[in-house]
């Protein structure tokens, strides 16, 4: 089988090296825009050729988009037009009901299969990629019974053979659950880092005074701008939805700060440990 990765970055390259890894892809090709990029896979080995979209239409089995989700519903829509009923366009995006919606009607929507592989870093470019970074991590796709038996077959035989847990969901519920468990983070993240560099000019102080709990809290917020808007604009209702109940959140845990209520701290902190039952 021969492989197009379609944005060669954290996600793109180390799908890249899973493929290699694991023997799943004859050759891995690449596609990316930048330049620099290009190099840098061809330089750490994470694919064998670079070539052009047509190329890879012309000359693979597998075409994988791991390009930011604001790009991936036209360059799916442009790919379906081209792929014959053997090939396979599978995407790896963290959004979905946007792409489906798209497709929806192709008469090639067979050919596609929607994922989200919840792995991912702070760090982007081919440099991060990262080998078995998909082991013992959930894989989710979307809506497929609308792929067709051999397209879905293949990319499950890919995922499981990387170690990767199949779940499956409809694309808005996919959405709905990636803004609860995921997209929430990153936010909070952000608005703690903007926070912290607002309240403390003193950069010294933030390197030497910020322990493991911080660090690790922050730790979303070097996170790519380019990658997390467009996944914030495009799953904003529910993104919108969850931030009123973290504000929420927020909002009783500053009342009883201000009354000193021991017990209501207590109790609400004693409810958030139980999270620790489910994330062992």
């Amino acid at each position: 089988m021969k492989t197009a990765i379609i944005g060669i970055g954290l996600i793109g390259g180390s799908f890249a090296l899973s493929l290699k890894e694991h023997g799943l892809s004859d050759e891995v090709w690449g596609i990316d825009k930048s330049e620099q990029n290009q190099n840098k896979a061809l330089e750490l080995g994470l694919v064998d050729r670079i070539v052009t979209l047509d190329e890879a239409v012309a000359g693979t089995d597998l075409i994988v988009l791991a390009t930011p989700v604001d790009t991936i519903p036209l360059l799916a829509v442009k790919l379906l037009n081209k792929v014959n009923e053997r090939q396979v366009v599978m995407d790896m995006g963290s959004i979905k009901t946007e792409l489906c919606e798209v497709i929806d009607r192709h008469p090639n929507r067979g050919r596609f299969v929607a994922t989200h592989p919840m792995w991912g870093t702070e760090y982007s470019g081919p440099e991060a990629a990262v080998k078995g970074a998909f082991t013992g991590r959930t894989v989710v796709i979307c809506n497929r019974e609308q792929s067709d038996p051999d397209a879905l077959k293949l990319v499950e035989n890919i995922y499981s053979t990387i170690g990767m847990p199949i779940v499956y969901m409809a694309a808005e519920d996919q959405d709905l659950h990636s803004a609860y468990v995921s997209h929430i983070s990153h936010i909070t993240s952000f608005a703690l880092a903007l926070t912290v560099l607002e309240k403390e000019r003193e950069e010294e102080h933030i390197f030497d005074l910020a322990g493991g709990g911080f660090e690790s809290t922050v730790r979303l917020a070097k996170s790519s701008a380019r990658m997390w808007v467009p996944i914030l604009l495009q799953n904003k209702y529910n993104i919108l939805d969850v931030l009123r109940e973290h504000i929420h959140q927020l909002q009783i845990f500053r009342r009883m700060i201000e009354r000193d209520d021991v017990k209501g701290l207590t109790t609400a902190m004693e409810k958030a440990n139980t999270i620790k039952r489910i994330l062992k």
